[in-house]
């Protein structure tokens, strides 16, 4: 009988030239020589016949060790960061302006705690990002309702979280904002300031941009029945500011938020009581006490419309009543004009 013929099956190191751990990670018949079992065993064949869970190339096993080990980085870096943010808020290394708007705070505290709300509750749609500027001043205009101003928040996520040099969106709010005790510290700290020409104008030419919703307490407070319905845009303060500070006015429609809390009663008696500008009853509140404050997850569409430029006219443009009359108007009728287009495309109220 002739000699039997001896194949030689040489360490996995010796052929691939790879290290011991992963030599032993892949084990016998995994390397990538040629022969790889001996017939009739598990893990014979082409790679296509092989069993599920064998023959899997080393650099998978390689790959998913590397990112568990990345995943591990970035909660350490996680954790630093988080430690190193603790440490300047105890110290009081950070920075505040002077109308008391913290910006890391806002990035780090606030805008995460907004965020879930934005994404995952209202499923907030942002359309026409594009037409804020860059950098450079702007005002934005926007329709208010909703019972509480939610509208204001979720618009300085969208702007924020949206546009390419994630910019800040700086609101102007009421004057029960920054007279209710823990509101008026975190509206400060957010970048909120309170409603008036001055402060407006002083941050528009300090480059920021700033919203406004000028129908106020009559737009929040309005009954379900005059769901998105423009109330009056005031006397037109806010071009007055825009010309002065020779910003675009960029008009924004919101849906959505009318239906997260139905206002179908104001009890103005209560509202006398506490000091506020309406109580609003809805089919939940107060019926379900705290329960009943708990918003609908209604779908919202926020869409920021064309600019309007402010640029072009003289500076005694703004004393001008006529002319911010016909400014006003015009925002006015391109917030409403979009409102009603975003309605008709709406499938649901919630989806």
């Amino acid at each position: 009988m002739a000699d039997a013929k001896v194949i030689p099956f040489d360490d996995d190191r010796s052929r691939s030239g790879g290290s011991p751990r992963a030599a032993r990670r892949r084990g016998p018949g995994r390397g990538n020589g040629s022969v790889s079992a001996l017939p009739g065993q598990p893990g014979a064949g082409p790679p296509s016949e092989r069993p599920e869970g064998q023959g899997e190339p080393a650099e998978a096993e390689e790959a998913a060790v590397a990112a568990e080990g990345a995943g591990r980085g970035g909660w350490e870096r996680r954790i630093a960061g988080g430690l190193a943010f603790l440490r300047r808020r105890v110290t009081g290394d950070y920075d505040v302006d002077e109308f008391g708007y913290d910006e890391e705070l806002t990035d780090q505290v606030l805008m995460s705690a907004l965020r879930p709300l934005y994404e995952k509750y209202f499923r907030v749609e942002v359309k026409g990002i594009e037409n804020i500027p860059s950098d450079g001043g702007a005002l934005i205009v926007s329709n208010h309702s909703g019972t509480l101003p939610l509208d204001g928040l979720m618009l300085q996520v969208a702007v924020h979280d949206n546009h390419p040099a994630g910019r800040h969106l700086r609101l102007l709010a009421a004057d029960l904002v920054f007279m209710l005790p823990v509101v008026n510290e975190l509206a400060r700290k957010a970048g909120h300031t309170l409603a008036c020409a001055e402060d407006a104008e002083r941050l528009l030419r300090q480059g920021e941009v700033v919203g406004v919703m000028p129908e106020g307490f009559k737009g929040i407070g309005k009954p379900f029945s005059e769901r998105y319905k423009l109330q009056r845009f005031g006397r037109g303060g806010f071009v007055s500011t825009a010309l002065r500070a020779g910003v675009p006015i960029v008009p924004c429609s919101i849906v959505g938020a009318e239906e997260i809390y139905p206002m179908i009663g104001n009890s103005r008696t209560l509202a006398r009581l506490l000091g506020t500008p309406y109580f609003p009853i809805t089919p939940t509140f107060p019926w379900l006490g705290p329960l009943g404050a708990v918003p609908l997850p209604t779908k919202w569409t926020i869409q920021f419309g064309e600019p309007i430029p402010t640029d072009g006219y003289p500076l005694e443009a703004a004393e001008d009543p006529m002319l911010m009359f016909n400014l006003t108007d015009q925002v006015r009728e391109q917030i409403q004009h979009t409102l009603y287009k975003l309605l008709v495309q709406r499938r649901s109220v919630f989806f």
